[in-house]
Formats: structure tokens, C-alpha cells, sequence
């Protein structure tokens, strides 16, 4: 509440002050002065930058290619008014921002989705770290989207993984080291984000004892959970989740159907594969 006010104030004193000077630049100079805006990426505004990529980190395939002079300017409009840090996010990035300049050279940034107006940054280059805004997340990324993922994503695929551990009786007096493999699943990779990953991991610390979720294929779990998702739609999921005890050396698989109905996601989770799925 208080940094909204200090910005009400600031703006008020920049529009106060842009009545008794003239042109553009006098008022892009006091929000300088003010901290709203930065001059890192004036090379876009000069129309050096004819594209720019928005390359997905976890699923390669998955990308965004920017030409449109208004898509670019209103990009550059975020980034100027970004913060300056620091500090960047321990969290690992969601994307990468290329913008191509002519003459073959690149700027590359990596950018964290989902933070905003933390202390640490959630893009960065380098030394050179900022706090930008969400609007990328709303008004660039999602707009290029053309593909629907299943309403309320989060929600779903996370829960249905918590729900077949409950079902697998695992708790917080279990003693088993359990391992969650959720890297693999190729067919939402692009949809998995580090701060939905973080909420995650607070979900399964509050629900159960020794569950984590896989970094890397040298982990070492007496039961690995891995999912594998089937299809999906808007108002539909599907998926198969597998259970390998490797102690008891046993493989148990749980079939997910969810279903989106009067307002409300239903989740279920069969033993055997259901017809149709």
C-alpha cells in the first residue's frame, strides 16, 4: 500500500512538471531521475531491433518470433520502466528473450514468469538485473499463444499428483524417499513455470514427509513418481501416473481423467484404464 502511494506521488509530481516543459524528453529525463524508467533498452526504441524470440526453457520447440513494430514498442515499454536490482531470483528462468539487432548482434536475457515486485529480479543479462512488470506476462506471452491449455492449470495438474500420493498412502509419517518426476513430461512442459514449481513444493512439504520433486536422473528414491500426460483440452485432462517402488520392485499405474463441470474441476483417478481414454 505505501510503495502504491509513493508511485501516485511520483507520477503526480511528473505530470505536474510536464506542464511547465516541453517534449518528451524532459519528462522521459525526470522519470529517470525518479526511478520509472531506465535507458538499457533504448536500442529497441531506435528501431535497431526488427525481431525479437521468445524461446520456452523447458520445451524448445516452443517459441514466440515478434516482428510487429507494435508488439516491439509496447515490449519496450515494459522493459524501460523495469527496476534496476542487484539481486536476481534463485528461481531457474521460464524463458529467453533474443532481440536480434542488425548486424547479427543479440541481446539475450533470461526471465522468470509470474514475479512482480519482488526485491529480486526476474530478468536478467549478466550483471544487468531488473524487476519487469507481469504485463509480459499478459499483454506479450499469453497473446501469442495459440494453443489452450486446460482452464486453471495449476490447479489440476498439481493436485492430481497430490491426490494419487494420498491414494498411494503416503503421509507425513512416511519414511520412504519419494521422488516426483514431473521433468519429463514433454506435452506440458511449456506450461510448468518456477514459481507454480515453488508453490508446489510448499504443498507437498505441508502434505507429506521425504517427497521431492526430481532434478536430475542420478537421484536416488525408493519410490519414483512420474508423469506422463495424455491429452488435453480447455475443459479436459488426461493423464497416466506411475508408481515404481523400486524396494518392493513393483510398478503401479493410477489413469487421471479430469473433467471441468458446473463451475468446478472434478478429479479422478481410476486403477484400471477407463474407456475412451
Amino acid at each position: 500500500m505505501l510503495y502504491n502511494k509513493k508511485k501516485l506521488v511520483l507520477l503526480f509530481v511528473i505530470f505536474a512538471l510536464s506542464f511547465s516543459v516541453t517534449g518528451c524528453n524532459s519528462i522521459d529525463k525526470m522519470k529517470l531521475k525518479l526511478g520509472l524508467k531506465n535507458n538499457d533498452f533504448e536500442y529497441i526504441k531506435e528501431n535497431k531491433v526488427q525481431k525479437i524470440i521468445i524461446q520456452n526453457t523447458r520445451d524448445k520447440g516452443f517459441r514466440f518470433v515478434i516482428t510487429d513494430k507494435k508488439a516491439i514498442k509496447e515490449l519496450y515499454d515494459i522493459l524501460s520502466s523495469a527496476k534496476p536490482v542487484n539481486t536476481k531470483s534463485s528461481l531457474e528462468p521460464d524463458y529467453i528473450f533474443e532481440m536480434d539487432e542488425a548486424g547479427n548482434k543479440a541481446y539475450k536475457f533470461s526471465y522468470i514468469a509470474g514475479l512482480d515486485k519482488k526485491e529480486a529480479g526476474n530478468l536478467y543479462s549478466g550483471n544487468k538485473i531488473y524487476i519487469v512488470s507481469k504485463r509480459i506476462d499478459n499483454d506479450i506471452i499469453k497473446s501469442f499463444w495459440t494453443i489452450r491449455k486446460p482452464k486453471d492449470f495449476k490447479y489440476v495438474y498439481y493436485n492430481s499428483i497430490i491426490e494419487v500420493l494420498k491414494k498411494e498412502n503416503i503421509n507425513k509419517n512416511n519414511k520412504d524417499k519419494v521422488g516426483i518426476n514431473i521433468k519429463d513430461d514433454v506435452d506440458v512442459a511449456k506450461f510448468i513455470l518456477s514459481t507454480d514449481l515453488e508453490d508446489f513444493k510448499t504443498d507437498l512439504e505441508n502434505n507429506f514427509s521425504n517427497v521431492e520433486l526430481i532434478k536430475d536422473n542420478n537421484a536416488n528414491h525408493n519410490i519414483e513418481v512420474s508423469v506422463d500426460t495424455e491429452g488435453y483440452k480447455s475443459t479436459m485432462y488426461k493423464a497416466v501416473i506411475k508408481i515404481n517402488n523400486k524396494k518392493k520392485r513393483t510398478e503401479k499405474k493410477y489413469y487421471i481423467v479430469d473433467e471441468y463441470k458446473n463451475n468446478r474441476w472434478n478429479i479422478n483417478i481410476y486403477n484400471e484404464k477407463p474407456e475412451n481414454f
